[in-house]
């Protein structure tokens, strides 16, 4: 196990511990059902982490490369990579991360994968910090280059409808997920082959 997924590992330990020894926490985690959620590097980390560790229920990508073990072993928990608008992949690295992500998500039961664009979205915007509070002079670089197309605070709505969809249905059973994902209130959130 890498450091890194390593800690995620530890990390879940001291909330166990938490959940047993605190009493602010008892009975105030679910550690029977655990939803691992990264960006970018952080993404990556997520699946190599549920590829690893039974603890992990559900997990999602968010624009993240993967590196590691999962490309070749792939996932056994519902998993969803929520990606940024690549456009065209005209760029060799861009290529080699979508064929990476292509290869692990087809190992999966179709009704524990997900794999989703937001079609405007940029990697650095997918966060509060990237949104909205990095300088408007990046965010204006971003939109003259032709990189940025959507809103930050449309982006970060999106992509919490998102998590909050594949979440509930892979932590607390919702039924109904798929047809529910996209919506007409987020034209730009669309499924992906």
């Amino acid at each position: 196990m890498t450091p890194l997924v390593g800690r995620i590992g530890r990390a879940l330990d001291s909330l166990r511990s938490l959940s047993t020894d605190d009493t602010r926490f008892k009975e105030k985690l679910d550690l029977m059902r655990v939803g691992i959620v990264g960006h970018s590097f952080g993404g990556a980390q997520a699946a190599q982490f549920c590829s690893q560790d039974p603890r992990c229920t559900a997990g999602i990508d968010i624009d993240g490369r993967l590196f590691g073990r999962v490309v070749q072993v792939g996932l056994s928990v519902p998993f969803m990579f929520l990606l940024s608008d690549h456009g065209a992949l005209n760029d060799p690295i861009d290529r080699q991360i979508t064929e990476q992500i292509q290869s692990v998500y087809e190992r999966q039961p179709r009704d524990t994968r997900m794999r989703a664009v937001i079609r405007g979205a940029h990697h650095f915007t997918f966060s509060d910090d990237g949104a909205l509070l990095k300088s408007a002079v990046f965010r204006g670089l971003l939109r003259l280059l032709g990189r940025l197309h959507l809103d930050g605070r449309r982006q970060v709505d999106i992509t919490a409808y998102a998590l909050r969809t594949f979440l509930d249905a892979h932590l607390k059973g919702k039924t109904g997920w798929r047809s529910a994902f996209t919506s007409p209130a987020y034209p730009e959130l669309v499924e992906s082959p």
